[in-house]
C-alpha cells in the first residue's frame, strides 16, 4: 500500500466534494462514503483489513490531519510537535517521545494551511508566527523560516484533561479535597485568583475548573490570545485577540480586550494568560471591584507575584512600582501554583493568600497549603475575608481548619 496508490484516491474524493460543494470537515459521513467508493474501485485491494486501513487513511487525509490524525485521536497524547519532516514528537502522558512518522516539507505546509482555514489567521513572511485554534479545539502554534532555521516548526496542544469542575480534579488527584473545598467557596465568594506554573503544568486545566465553580447567575467575560477555555457557562462572552492586516491595521491586543470588558458589565473577568502590559489593565479592573482569574508563567507562587508586579511597568514610564505593588496586594486574593513532575503527573503544589499589605515594596503573603503530590500540609497562614465568605454562605474558619 503505497503513497502513490492513495494519492489518486484522495484527489478523487476531494474532487467529488468540490463538485457537491461539501465541507470535508463537517461532513465526515460523506467523505467516508466517497472513500469507500474509491477503494472499491481499486482491484488490487482484496484484503478487508487492507481496505479498511486505506479508507481510514483517505478520511484522515481529507477530513483530518493526515499522518498526524492518529495522535490527535489518541486520548493519551497531550501535544504534537514537528521540528522537521523526520523529527515528529508527541507527549504521551507527560513524557516526550519521537514518533516513526516521516512526512515532507510540502505535506507540513499543506497541513498547516488546512489547519488555519478554520481560524482565518494568516502565515507568511510578514507574519512568520501564528497562534490559532483548530476546529476541534486544539491550540496551534507555527513558526516558519527565516525565523526558524530550515523547516517549519509546528506545535499542536491538545486539552486531554476534560475537567470542568474542581470535583473532576479531585477525582484525578490534581487537587486535594480540603483545597478543592476551599477554592470552591472562594470562587463563589468572589475572590480573585491567579493560577501560576510552568509550561504544560496544568494552569489552563485548573483555571477552567475554577471557572466551572462560578455561580450561574454571574456574567463572565473571558479574554484570550486564542479560544481555549470553552467555558459552558450560561452567561459568558468569550473574546480573542486579532493580528493586524498586511497593511498593519486592525490589530486587537489582549490589552484592548481587557479594557473593553469593563464596558460589558462583567461580574467576573478571566484572562487566559497574562504575559505583558495587559497586566496593568487587569489589575485596574480587579482593583475596581470586578472579581477575576488569570494564569501566569512562574516557578512558584511568590515568583508569580513578583512577575505580576513587573509586567505592568511595560505599559509606560509613567507606571511605577510604587503604584503597582500595592495595587497587586489589594487586587488579588489567592495564588495557586501547579506543577508537572517527571512522571507527567500534574497537581497543585501551594495556595497562598494575600492579606492586602506590603512590606518594603514586597507583597506580603500567607501560606494556606502546600502539597507534594502525596502529603498535604496546612500552612500557618490565614486570610481576612470572613465577611465575604459569610455573605456567600460559607464558614471560612471551618474551611481552613476543619477536618480533612
Amino acid at each position: 500500500m503505497t503513497e502513490m496508490r492513495i494519492d489518486p484516491m484522495v484527489a478523487a474524493v476531494r474532487s467529488q466534494l468540490a463538485t457537491r460543494s461539501a465541507d470535508p470537515f463537517t461532513d465526515e459521513t460523506l467523505v467516508r462514503t466517497l472513500a469507500q467508493e474509491a477503494v472499491d474501485g481499486d482491484p488490487h485491494l482484496l484484503d478487508s483489513a487492507q481496505r479498511a486501513e486505506m479508507i481510514q487513511r483517505i478520511v484522515a487525509e481529507v477530513s483530518g490531519l493526515g499522518p498526524l490524525q492518529t495522535f490527535l485521536e489518541d486520548p493519551h497524547v497531550e501535544e504534537i510537535w514537528i521540528n522537521s519532516p523526520t523529527r515528529i514528537f508527541v507527549a504521551r502522558n507527560g513524557i516526550a517521545e519521537l514518533t516513526t512518522v516521516i512526512v515532507t516539507d510540502e505535506q507540513i505546509r499543506d497541513l498547516v494551511e488546512r489547519m488555519l482555514i478554520y481560524s482565518g489567521r494568516r502565515l507568511d513572511l510578514s507574519q512568520p508566527f501564528v497562534d490559532a485554534t483548530l476546529r476541534s479545539g486544539e491550540r496551534l502554534h507555527v513558526v516558519i523560516p527565516p525565523v526558524t532555521n530550515a523547516h517549519w516548526s509546528v506545535n499542536i496542544r491538545k486539552h486531554v484533561q476534560s475537567a470542568r469542575s474542581l470535583e473532576d480534579l479531585e477525582t484525578v488527584g490534581m487537587v486535594p479535597h480540603p483545597i478543592a473545598r476551599f477554592l470552591r467557596a472562594a470562587v463563589a465568594s468572589g475572590l480573585s485568583i491567579l493560577v501560576s506554573g510552568a509550561t504544560q503544568a496544568g494552569k489552563t486545566t485548573l483555571l477552567r475548573a475554577l471557572a466551572g465553580e462560578i455561580p450561574r447567575t454571574r456574567r463572565v467575560i473571558t479574554c484570550e490570545e486564542v479560544f481555549e477555555l470553552g467555558l459552558p457557562l450560561r452567561d459568558c462572552v468569550a473574546l480573542q485577540t486579532r493580528p493586524g492586516s498586511m497593511e498593519g491595521s486592525g490589530e486587537v491586543t489582549l490589552r484592548d480586550l481587557v479594557r473593553e470588558t469593563l464596558r460589558m458589565r462583567p461580574e467576573c473577568l478571566i484572562v487566559g494568560e497574562v504575559r505583558g502590559c495587559e497586566a496593568l489593565d487587569l489589575l485596574l479592573a480587579l482593583n475596581a471591584g470586578v472579581p477575576g482569574m488569570a494564569t501566569l508563567h512562574a516557578n512558584s507562587a511568590r515568583e508569580a507575584l513578583s512577575k505580576l508586579c513587573l509586567l505592568p511597568l511595560l505599559a509606560g514610564e509613567n507606571v511605577t512600582s510604587s503604584f503597582v505593588v500595592p495595587t497587586v496586594a489589594g487586587a488579588l486574593d489567592l495564588v495557586c501554583q501547579v506543577q508537572r513532575d517527571p512522571s507527567g503527573r500534574r497537581f497543585i503544589t501551594e495556595v497562598i493568600a494575600l492579606p492586602g499589605r506590603i512590606e518594603g515594596m514586597q507583597v506580603e503573603t500567607s501560606t494556606l497549603w502546600t502539597f507534594d503530590g502525596d502529603v498535604l500540609t496546612r500552612g500557618n497562614g490565614s486570610i481576612d475575608t470572613h465577611e465575604r465568605f459569610a455573605a456567600a454562605g460559607f464558614d471560612l474558619a471551618q474551611l481552613l481548619h476543619g477536618d480533612y
